[in-house]
């Protein structure tokens, strides 16, 4: 493999006079031989007027045993501290009996309609309650809102329990579906949160699992903005204190036990900017709001997110040989965010290595070389670059003329 970096987009204008010199030795100058190096991709970059760069302070300091800024669309942490330590989640837990719940409801196994009988273990739920009665049937919705805005640990289990069967079988669901996001220092027993020997987490656990949710459920995920919930004539308020003090926050979740502290978990859209801010045992219900506040003033202040390239759209093309077709488009199977410092986009270089030689048959999908984003001469991400359609074999004429070809090359 091979590669080039090309020169940073400073403005439209150069954009334009750098586009037009790329086309021109594109057109007389790819290379045949060792591999096929392309200098075109960053003309595929969306415009945008340079800002002048600002100087990024350290994080504030953050009075929480552990936490987490990051961006969502990126992926990209801005800020951390303890994020792989295992703690205790509290109601948090909550958020993984909610993303069961929605994928039960996803595959049709539940209906928001559905009704649930409330057990005896159920009603007797300490904690945070929704008030629920015994042997009586509640709404898988307003179980779901009860869980979600009152932080409802009888609502938890009633949930846990008409979906498998008990609350000890549905903590093994959670831990298959914790598995399966990579939750890999996470372990459940409850479906609440309430304390146990063997029930833990991490904050980077907790992040992965926030963004899943937030992806996989953006209908369902607006509950978590809504700041009351009125069951059973009681009316209670959403904990997150976040909801009535940014307009920007719209989720997640509050969590509260003597031995996990007080935790939040935060997400907030600005200008098009999703951060997801997690904080783990604060001392107090106003320090969790003033700490997770402060991290998301921190990431939109100095830190921007782009996309710069779209999933399934072709970057470039690369010569595939003894295939039914003689080229094969590349590009990327997920859309390309990148995080950086405010006023820095100009300082962004990309490059494409490719394969040296690409033999047919191809998959669609398959991978033949990466996309390299760095700034300031520093990588930042490595994507790979995947074809964009299935090659067959071509003739055996084909294969023949390509194979002598491939003698020269």
């Amino acid at each position: 493999m091979s590669h080039t970096n090309n020169p940073p987009l400073k403005s439209a204008m150069t954009f334009t006079a750098m586009l037009l010199t790329h086309c021109q030795r594109a057109l007389f100058s790819i290379p045949r031989s060792l591999g096929i190096v392309v200098g075109l991709l960053a003309a595929l970059m969306p415009l945008s007027i340079a800002t002048a760069a600002m100087p990024t302070p350290n994080v504030p300091e953050i009075a929480a045993r552990g936490y987490l800024l990051q961006d969502f669309n990126s992926g990209q942490i801005i800020a951390e501290k303890n994020s792989h330590e295992q703690m205790e989640p509290a109601s948090l837990t909550k958020l993984m009996t909610a993303h069961i719940i929605f994928s039960e409801l996803r595959a049709g196994n539940l209906k928001l309609s559905t009704e649930v009988l409330v057990s005896e273990k159920a009603w007797r739920m300490g904690g945070s309650r929704m008030f629920i009665e015994v042997n009586k049937r509640v709404l898988v919705e307003d179980l779901l809102k009860g869980m979600i805005i009152q932080s409802g640990n009888d609502a938890s289990v009633a949930l846990a329990e008409h979906v498998a069967g008990s609350e000890e079988a549905f903590a093994s669901l959670m831990n298959h579906h914790a598995d399966r996001l990579g939750m890999h220092g996470t372990h459940f027993v409850n479906s609440t949160g309430m304390p146990a020997a063997d029930h833990y987490t991490t904050v980077h656990d907790l992040a992965l699992l926030t963004k899943a949710l937030i992806s996989e459920f953006p209908d369902y995920y607006k509950w978590y903005s809504i700041k009351e919930f009125t069951y059973n004539d009681i009316r209670q308020h959403n904990r997150n204190a976040l909801l009535w003090r940014d307009k920007y926050v719209d989720g997640v979740k509050t969590g509260h036990t003597d031995s996990a502290g007080y935790c939040l978990i935060s997400s907030a859209l600005r200008d098009d900017m999703r951060l997801i801010s997690i904080v783990l045992g604060t001392r107090s219900k106003e320090a969790r709001s003033k700490e997770s506040q402060k991290l998301l003033n921190y990431g939109f202040r100095f830190f921007e997110t782009r996309m710069l390239y779209s999933a399934n759209s072709q970057l470039t093309t690369s010569r595939i040989w003894k295939g039914a077709s003689e080229q094969l488009s590349l590009g990327l199977a997920e859309d390309l965010y990148i995080t950086i410092p405010r006023g820095r986009y100009d300082k962004l270089d990309a490059s494409m290595k490719i394969d040296v030689q690409i033999i047919a048959p191809v998959v669609k999908g398959s991978s033949h070389g990466f996309v390299d984003i760095s700034l300031a001469g520093s990588g930042v991400v490595e994507r790979p670059l995947v074809a964009l359609q299935s090659i067959k074999e071509g003739s055996m004429f084909q294969r023949l003329a390509d194979e002598i070809s491939l003698l020269f090359e």
